[in-house]
């Protein structure tokens, strides 16, 4: 059963947007300039002077109603240096290499675990919930000190804040349940008990928030997209093709669909102060300047230097757990179930396009 990526889906960027001389006007609630080739995105993200991440600067484009346009304390993703410098550091020698491939025995007893339930059980399973989810869900928690018995009170929590078609009231009383929640657990210990001691609890808290969402999402649905992406060519791949075909897949998948948005702090470019910027990295990691061909899934293909994962400062800080986490959930799934197989026909995937990171409802699989 083939099962290419779908451009009818959106999972291929309009060719004459990647082409276009300068910017896209657009318009997602607010007027705001759409970047789409590569050069132009990594321009964007690396100059954090001249493009804010604040929400609460003029021209920021929101892209959901808000309650409240200031960044909630903590959360480093929407802040600017200095502060943003302050926070990440404080997280930095969390995320290394070394401390990613320490965890990695813990990650691959997650992952087995996980698998175990799932191929015990009746098929077709689904990999979203049986796998894909659990998985980055278990790791993050194991990291923040937070029970196993909770996953599903955060995924819940986690779903709502992504979720597209809440309104601003239904994301804030799932968020106030997730802090009350992480305030409880404080001071906490290893990770929770470091941070506690640095920052406020408001911080802390913000802070929390961003890693347990940023953490096991992304990782969910690239595990599950990927499965997808590579079902026509299963029975062919290897455990070695793993560590290789992961960029790629980060690279054809590109799981933050909606962009990276910024706000415009000075003139230039075609840009006034004030304008709103949304940086795509799905279309830029399409761009055939830099990957020729870059609509077809090649595992045998050089993809380091994408930008899945952003660029600049605000550069994924978790980049090296979510390698770790689909190589180990790729790996072990090709070596304990090499008949794996999507078990209803493409046009009936269900994508999530609700939500900035795309992913899938389900994913019903045999084996």
């Amino acid at each position: 059963m083939d099962y290419p990526m779908p451009r009818s889906h959106g999972f291929d960027p309009p060719a004459g947007l990647r082409s276009h001389e300068g910017l896209v006007r657009l318009r997602h609630g607010q007027d705001a300039h759409l970047v789409t080739r590569y050069a132009d995105v990594r321009a964007v993200l690396r100059d954090h002077a001249r493009f804010s991440s604040d929400p609460s600067r003029p021209g920021y484009p929101q892209l959901r109603p808000v309650v409240d346009k200031k960044a909630a304390p903590g959360s480093f993703l929407v802040t600017d240096p200095p502060l943003h410098t302050r926070y990440r550091r404080l997280l930095t020698g969390e995320f290394t290499v070394r401390r990613m491939e320490a965890l990695r025995p813990e990650i691959e007893r997650i992952t087995h675990a996980r698998l175990d339930a799932m191929l015990a059980g009746p098929q077709p399973a689904d990999l979203v919930a049986g796998f894909a989810m659990p998985v980055p869900s278990d790791v993050i928690c194991l990291l923040l000190g937070v029970p196993p018995e909770d996953q599903e009170f955060f995924s819940s929590r986690s779903r709502a804040h992504h979720d597209r078609t809440r309104s601003a009231a239904e994301v804030q009383a799932a968020l106030d349940e997730l802090h009350d929640y992480i305030r409880a657990l404080l001071p906490g210990q290893g990770l929770l008990k470091r941070l506690s001691e640095a920052l406020t609890e408001d911080e802390v808290v913000g802070m929390v928030v961003l890693l347990l969402v940023g953490g096991h999402e992304t990782t969910a649905n690239s595990i599950a997209m990927s499965v997808l992406a590579l079902a026509d060519q299963w029975a062919t791949l290897r455990p070695s093709d793993v560590d290789g075909a992961v960029e790629e897949l980060l690279r054809y998948l590109s799981p933050v669909h909606q962009g990276v948005v910024r706000a415009v702090t000075s003139d230039g470019d075609g840009m006034r102060a004030g304008d709103g910027v949304i940086a795509s990295l799905f279309a830029a990691n399409r761009d055939p300047s830099v990957y020729p061909d870059p609509d077809v899934l090649d595992i045998r293909r050089k993809a380091r230097g994408h930008l899945a994962f952003g660029d600049g400062v605000h550069q994924c800080l978790g980049q090296t757990l979510a390698r770790v986490e689909m190589r180990v959930a790729l790996r072990a799934l090709l070596e304990r179930a090499p008949g794996l197989r999507v078990a209803v026909p493409f046009e009936e995937v269900r994508f999530r396009f609700d939500a900035p990171i795309c992913g899938l409802y389900e994913l019903p699989v045999t084996w």
